[in-house]
């Protein structure tokens, strides 16, 4: 039987199959797992009502991107809840547990980098991308690497805690410039460092006016002092903070922290912008493009329920758009206190741990009424608990995912579902807004008018914007790429160009020779068959000689094991290298390839291309993408050459350093290599290090001796 027909009659079998489980499915809130037929799990999804749901995938007609997932689905389980919340929070560990290729999968959320205090006798401040249960401070998430180090850099010349990661015997030069208090040699009282605690905590949950204040009084008063020195440090701290944190673009007169999201699609893409707004300013935001396969906003809130369960600094609003597919109106009603408070305690441990005395110094709200609300919550929990043990359990695999979840090798800062989620009375809203202030314990809202509607509505247009660009940029890739191999095809007289490969040599006064080729197919490169040559026949700085050897070795190649031929080869110079390698295919190898040439000017960069026999300028303006894509050959087939070339020299100049000396052979030259690392690190150790190898002192100390006479290696080889 032909393969199509037996992936036909497969079909029709699996589906037979889900027919009967869809007539089973309950009228309930819960979870479900779609299969392939390897039974691997591919897509993962919540439903407030499992029947409705899941039976919406295998009637009626969908979209391309929908239609891929359900072509591929031969069997599903589903998991009953108690809750929405509880089906939100639950979607969220399979998803991190279980990876399907279907979903929308964070991969990003642990690329948010945090500033950390440590928990140590002598803290230190530190940029980091993991939160752990240690008792430091957090603060955070920035959105870039960049914007974490900046603010760090601030505070190191502003604060002085330690700056080193093993305690020195001897004071440093960040204690004589005063960003350290030197606890290597002084003994430095817990309260010191309680107080720069506090003002750093105080600086990043965004009270830096008032520090900027405090500074500009006591650069007036050094100023007054005639100390101009201290004065200048002074100005300078204020002008850092200001280009630090004054980098503003709409302001909210509340002095809020909220993080608002705004999501857009468009041809089987998804944009979400988060927009970071900071004591009611602005401050940054993140974009991530990805596709989706789901329901957009069921896809969407999957994304941010990830973001959270991974984020231990929580703002004190998050903003949502509505569900416009759904009538997003009924969402709105999501000012309600939140419900079950305490639950966000395994996403905050670390900051809690640290702030045990009730200080709200992570940017979070700390509302007076936090603990009665959390009470309140747990004792609705408790009056809900026997309603949510009478519910039916149905899923086929519920024991297993449980401890599936719970295993070790699962996601452990993925939060559990929390005791008091039992209840069935938690979310009935269509934007998933009250599920999410319910499991975070942060007001959530879906904004109907006013500024906060603008807020999200600016997200949104954000991300519009930027799914526009990522496709108005795979458009112009397109025309530089492709359309720019065709174009310059027809410079050449070809119908077609799609297989280019180039060649370059280097070699410095002879030593060390080398070749390297690229490939480019469509105009984009294929580094997969990149080549790098060892010249052997030639002797010295003969540029004729190895494209001779190389062109020769590289089709004798192509030709014994059938690889495909390019439409054109392109090589580093004029007539002269051209004419050796027409030579070569032509009257060695017996191939009829067009050979073309790219001529470089006197400072280095593509001036012009020759082609034919003789070889002719070919007319290319100079602002075209072809004679642009050209360039990129070339450069690129610069780069790949020069650093082979540098890679043979180091490696020449170690082993000869070393063979040099008596005593080392082979055996010990590559022990020392491995030890060390390099020629650099070898000169730069001592007697003692050379121990550990079983070298003694005398030989160690004519190791020294024989490499500190030589010339210091260039450290970019």
């Amino acid at each position: 039987m032909e393969p199509h027909l037996e992936t036909i009659q497969e079909q029709e079998k699996a589906l037979a199959h889900i027919r009967d489980k869809l007539a089973l499915l309950p009228e309930l809130p819960g979870c479900y797992l779609m299969k392939n037929r390897e039974g691997t799990i591919i897509y993962v999804g919540k439903a407030k009502i499992l029947r409705n749901r899941v039976r919406s995938y295998f009637t009626g007609s969908h979209e391309g991107k929908t239609q891929r997932l359900v072509v591929d689905i031969r069997d599903f389980e589903y998991i009953v809840t108690s809750s929405n919340m509880e089906a939100l929070i639950l979607e969220c560990n399979l998803i991190k547990l279980h990876q399907p290729r279907y979903n929308v999968l964070l991969k990003d959320d642990k690329t948010f980098p945090y500033i950390k205090i440590t928990n140590e006798r002598h803290p230190k401040l530190e940029v980091t991308r993991r939160v752990l249960k240690d008792k430091a401070r957090y603060f955070g998430p920035y959105p870039n690497a960049y914007a974490a180090q900046q603010t760090k850099k601030l505070l190191d010349r502003m604060y002085p805690l330690r700056k080193c990661g093993v305690m020195p015997k001897e004071v440093c030069l960040y204690y004589h410039m005063g960003q350290c208090l030197a606890p290597c040699v002084k003994d430095i009282q817990k309260e010191d460092y309680d107080g720069i605690r506090d003002e750093i905590s105080r600086f990043l949950g965004g009270s830096h006016e008032e520090i900027k204040k405090e500074l500009r009084r006591k650069m007036e008063e050094a100023a007054e002092d005639l100390y101009f020195e201290r004065a200048t440090e002074l100005r300078d701290q204020i002008q850092n903070i200001e280009a630090v944190m004054e980098k503003q673009k709409i302001n909210a007169t509340d002095k809020k922290d909220r993080d608002v999201f705004g999501y857009s699609v468009d041809k089987g893409w998804m944009c979400v912008q988060i927009l970071y707004i900071r004591q009611g300013k602005m401050i940054e935001r993140h974009a991530s493009s990805f596709p989706f396969y789901g329901e957009a906003y069921a896809d969407f809130l999957s994304y941010v329920t990830q973001y959270y369960s991974d984020n231990p600094a929580l703002p004190q609003e998050i903003l949502l758009p509505a569900n416009e597919d759904e009538g997003g109106a009924e969402a709105a009603a999501g000012e309600a206190r939140p419900a079950a408070a305490a639950s966000r305690a395994d996403i905050m441990a670390a900051n809690d741990a640290a702030d045990a005395d009730g200080d709200d110094e992570d940017g979070v709200s700390s509302d007076d009424s936090a603990a009665g609300d959390a009470a309140e919550a747990a004792a609705a929990a408790q009056a809900g608990a026997a309603a949510g043990e009478a519910l039916p359990q149905v899923a086929e695999a519920q024991a297993e995912y449980t401890a599936a979840a719970s295993a070790p090798g699962a996601e452990a800062s993925a939060p559990a579902l929390p005791d008091d989620a039992q209840s069935p009375a938690g979310l009935g809203d269509v934007n998933g807004s009250a599920a999410l202030q319910q499991w975070l314990g942060v007001k959530t809202l879906v904004p109907k008018r006013g500024s906060k509607r603008k807020m999200v509505e600016m997200a949104c247009e954000n991300a519009r914007v930027s799914l526009e660009e990522k496709f108005r940029l795979i458009e112009r890739h397109e025309e530089r790429t492709s359309g720019a191999a065709d174009r310059l095809g027809h410079a050449l007289g070809f119908d077609t160009l799609y297989r280019v490969e180039a060649f370059d040599n280097s070699n410095i006064q002879g030593t060390n020779p080398v070749s390297a080729m690229v490939v480019f197919l469509d105009g984009k490169p294929a580094k997969q068959e990149y080549r790098k040559y060892k010249v052997r026949t030639v002797k010295g700085a003969d540029d004729y000689a190895t494209m001779r050897e190389v062109i020769r070795r590289r089709y004798e190649r192509v030709l014994k094991e059938n690889l495909p031929m390019p439409d054109l080869v392109l090589v580093d110079g004029g007539k002269g290298q051209i004419s050796v390698a027409i030579d070569v295919l032509e009257n060695e190898l017996g191939l009829s390839i067009p050979v073309a040439g790219l001529v470089k000017d006197a400072k280095h960069r593509t001036a012009q291309l020759m082609s034919g026999d003789p070889p002719q300028v070919v007319p290319l303006a100079r602002d075209s993408e072809e004679f642009y894509l050209l360039q990129r050959i070339q450069d690129e087939v610069h780069r790949f050459a020069i650093s082979f070339h540098r890679e043979q020299r180091a490696k020449s100049m170690v082993t000869s350093k070393l063979d040099s000396i008596p005593g080392i052979g082979d055996k010990r030259r590559q022990l020392l290599l491995k030890h060390f690392g390099s020629l650099k690190k070898i000169r730069e150790a001592s007697v003692e290090d050379f121990r550990p190898l079983s070298i003694g002192d005398k030989l160690a100390r004519q190791i020294l001796d024989a490499l500190k006479d030589g010339p210091t290696p260039n450290p970019n080889d």
